[in-house]
């Protein structure tokens, strides 16, 4: 039932006792719901929940643990005593396994976030037998027995000493066990509660699987003594984090919120004026999402305006998500922008990458995909129930928020889902099909999994993919027809104008066909080619297939023509438009990727092949070709990831150069670490590029010139698992006065604020707008004048009828380029429409 406002903040704070960092938990008995509240974490989030009164691990498994975020043991003198009343949830014999505390809990990173996913500490409690253990259980340790219907089991910590104490529910001491201390650190760290089906330190937490027969329920989790230390600032939720745009004064907001108990819950949205709080907008929660969706129109863009997310019941007095919506830099000279890609939780939270920037000050966030993998934070995935998979995704989708929300809550951040955020290794999304497993097709029997994903589509249920979106992109500006595809799927892709910069944003993996569809003879798997006889480039162009699909490209088209407020143009979408990698032969698959050495700078790995992998959008060709044309149109630049190899190269369409440029970013932590390094040089190449720059022809046979890469390198960074395979992060410039784009990859290593701090080798680099295919162009139609400085330019081919671009001319004169030979009609465009027209204008050779 709905909780009064009394009982919701007492429900969600833990009660404080006399010393200011004392902690005792407090559940009401009519609360149920999968979340325990704002001090704790729990792992994994679907294994636990609140019901009558207590916190119940429901469902057994290795290392299911809750930990205490608020407080931790300091490292300062005195004693500590942890205490937890206990009991058995059902009567099912004990097979293996121990309940109890953990204690010195830290983890790799020294953020307290990181601890309470991934932490290492001290196990103490009970075994399944009944058996009380500090650390290393013992053969002749004192017994208890765990059918009572109640235990109260306390730790004591003093100097030097611990004493394990387990008492009936009278108070009455049933045993004990005492350990000398001799390792102080033992203690110092976080806390938590541990219900495990498996052996003491068995197995790593990334391995524990669920099963056995541990499922107890926990109430009075107390702690206290002067070794304690409150961090009140840690407490996550029930708002976890907020993401926002603001595109043409309207401003979409989405509030990530817990998994609450039942009940008409509201969120609202408020803006102060002053001291004056009001609110703008309310909303609903999603059921499944777990999300507040608000939309306000006529938005005031002039001006920063601190807002606020409240949760009713709780109102003012709960906890609220404040930041603040930063005025549209319209006027602003340059405008900054911050991508990144592929967020695994080797290196979580990402200190170092939120810190980087942080000092970059970025106008805009880009994440364009995989913002989650199926086994961050450990205890792999779990696919059903939808209710269980939901909150299995909704805790992947937690520890991305957590590192980057204290950025996303004053920026704007773009977050496109791709193919593990939606628990596939690879997607082809088929226009929304349901995927299915062929059982008259060999490779099912082998794989199951990957023979699912092959047949195109979506493996999970069409409800599930939504809410994956919903979480991601309900904050985006509306869909420019928001016609679902196959199944009900929800389309999201959409223009986003911010700061004169004009941004479209894709869905390059929602329409894609499936290439052992496409091409059944070259039998593919995973996107890779198992027929030897197979040659991407001689056979991978089929008729039939997709990449962006008739609706995105003629959105494309729309947009490129449309330069109402906008000055410059790009497109964002999730990976590149080429195939950038390289694999020592044979080459038909990529599971050696992660075992390749890793050379040291300047060296070159010799005897690889350029790869076919038909997961990169450099299949299919010709639908990747239309997209690129599509993108010339409005002389835009690519940005987008993906692909682990941090790269900047510049699209060839009919030949080298006369594309757009992309930035395709690090790996936030990469798992996967692909590499260029072909063969032979590439062409024309800058002497003082390495020789695996230049101009190229990518497994596909498309046209790349490559012109800078961050390949994986001994770099000495430590962590040296981490940071030898190029993780890092991308930073975009546009400066408004001279049109020109500076494009840099970064390593996560490098404090960007200091002194002499550098992106990696080969960045920055500096192209102006006109380079994105005009630049190249080997006809003109002479110089024009316009009557303003400015003004939008567009070049029709009269033969076909067809715009060959649009975009806002620099200054007031301008020499039109074309790729063949023709005549032109040029307008000169204003925001009434046409202003001037020069028709038949010849397209002559330039010198």
């Amino acid at each position: 039932m709905p909780l009064s406002r009394r009982r919701f903040v007492t429900t969600t704070v833990a009660a404080a006792a006399a010393h200011a960092a004392d902690f005792r938990s407090e559940w009401a008995s009519e609360l149920t719901r999968p979340w325990l509240g704002r001090d704790y974490w729990a792992n994994p989030m679907q294994d636990w929940r609140i019901g009558n009164g207590r916190m119940e691990c429901h469902v057994a498994g290795g290392d299911r643990n809750v930990f205490l975020l608020t407080r931790e043991i300091a490292s300062q003198p005195g004693g500590f005593t942890m205490s937890v009343r206990l009991g058995r949830l059902d009567d099912q014999p004990l097979e293996r396994g121990f309940v109890g505390f953990r204690t010195g809990i830290r983890g790799q990173f020294h953020d307290y976030r990181d601890s309470a996913v991934h932490g290492e500490g001290v196990n103490m409690g009970i075994l399944a037998d009944g058996r009380l253990f500090i650390h290393t259980p013992e053969a002749g340790a004192p017994k208890v027995s765990l059918q009572a219907d109640e235990l109260l089991l306390r730790l004591t910590a003093s100097s030097g000493n611990l004493l394990l104490e387990v008492l009936d529910k009278s108070g009455a001491k049933l045993a004990e066990l005492s350990r000398s201390n001799t390792a102080a650190d033992w203690m110092e760290g976080g806390v938590a509660i541990v219900c495990s089906s498996a052996e003491v330190q068995s197995a790593p937490r990334r391995a524990a699987q669920r099963g056995g027969t541990m499922r107890f329920w926990f109430r009075n989790w107390t702690l206290s003594g002067s070794k304690v230390a409150g961090h009140p600032e840690r407490a996550f939720g029930p708002i976890f984090f907020a993401m926002h745009t603001l595109s043409r004064r309207v401003l979409k907001v989405t509030a990530q919120l817990a998994p609450l108990e039942p009940g008409d819950h509201e969120a609202l949205l408020q803006t102060r004026s002053g001291n004056v709080w009001r609110t703008v907008a309310t909303s609903g929660i999603d059921p499944m999402a777990r999300t507040a969706t608000f939309r306000v129109t006529a938005w005031d863009d002039t001006r920063d305006t601190p807002y606020r997310i409240l949760l009713a019941p709780g109102g003012e007095t709960g906890p609220s998500f404040e930041g603040v919506i930063r005025k549209d830099p319209k006027d602003k000279a340059r405008i900054t922008i911050g991508a990144l890609t592929c967020t695994n939780d080797f290196g979580f939270p990402h200190q170092d990458i939120a810190r980087n920037l942080r000092h970059f000050r970025p106008d805009i966030l880009f994440f364009t995909g995989d913002q989650i993998y199926e086994g961050v934070g450990g205890y792999g995935i779990q696919m059903e129930p939808p209710d269980a998979a939901a909150l299995d995704y909704l805790r992947k989708w937690l520890l991305f928020g957590w590192s980057f929300c204290d950025l996303m809550r004053d920026i704007p951040a773009i977050t496109i889902p791709d193919d593990h955020d939606v628990y596939h290794g690879n997607v082809w999304g088929a226009a929304g099909k349901k995927a299915v497993v062929d059982p008259n097709d060999p490779e099912a029997a082998l794989n199951r999994n990957k023979a699912w994903q092959d047949s195109g589509g979506y493996k999970m249920p069409a409800e599930w993919v939504n809410m994956v979106q919903r979480t991601q992109t309900s904050h985006l500006p509306d869909p420019f027809d928001p016609t679902p595809v196959g199944q009900g799927i929800t389309v999201y892709y959409t223009s986003l104008l911010y700061g004169g910069a004009s941004f479209a944003i894709l869905e390059d993996r929602k329409w894609k066909s499936s290439p052992r569809v496409a091409i059944p003879w070259a039998d593919i798997q995973n996107g890779w080619a198992q027929n030897p006889d197979y040659n991407g480039a001689e056979h991978g162009d089929v008729a039939g297939a997709e990449l962006l699909g008739p609706r995105q490209l003629a959105f494309l088209e729309k947009w490129a023509q449309d330069w109402n407020g906008a000055w410059i143009k790009a497109v964002v979408s999730q990976t590149l438009w080429a195939n950038l990698a390289t694999l020592p032969p044979p080459a038909n698959n990529d599971d050696v990727t992660g075992k390749l050495a890793i050379l040291k700078p300047g060296e070159h790995s010799k005897g690889e092949v350029r790869v076919q992998d038909h997961d990169s959008n450099g299949w299919p060709q010709t639908p990747r070709t239309l997209g690129l044309r599509a993108m010339r149109k409005a002389l835009a630049f690519h940005i987008g990831g993906d692909q682990h190899l941090g790269s900047t190269i510049q699209y060839g369409i009919d030949t080298w150069n006369d594309g757009p440029w992309m930035i395709c970013t690090p790996a936030v932590s990469n798992i996967f670490p692909r590499r260029w390094y072909p063969p032979e040089e590439g062409r024309n190449r800058p002497p003082e590029r390495p020789r695996y720059c230049g101009e190229f022809l990518d497994g596909f046979g498309n046209k790349v010139t490559v012109h800078a890469v961050a390949n994986p390198q001994q770099f000495g960074a430590r962590p040296a698992a981490l940071h030898n395979r190029a993780p890092g992060y991308g930073m975009i410039e546009l400066d408004r006065a001279t049109r020109k784009i500076t494009l840099a990859n970064w390593p996560r290593w490098v404090d960007a604020s200091q002194s002499g701090a550098r992106p990696y080798p080969g960045w920055p680099i500096t192209i102006h707008q006109y380079d994105n295919g005009l630049a190249t162009a080997p006809f003109e139609l002479g110089e024009i004048s316009a009557p303003a400085a400015d003004m939008v330019a567009q070049v029709t081919d009269e033969a076909s009828g067809e715009t060959v671009y649009t975009v806002r001319i620099q200054g007031r004169r301008f020499t039109p380029r074309v790729f063949r030979e023709g005549r032109y009609t040029v307008r000169l465009l204003d925001v009434r429409g046409k202003a001037r027209e020069w028709r038949g204008r010849l397209a002559r050779r330039r010198a």
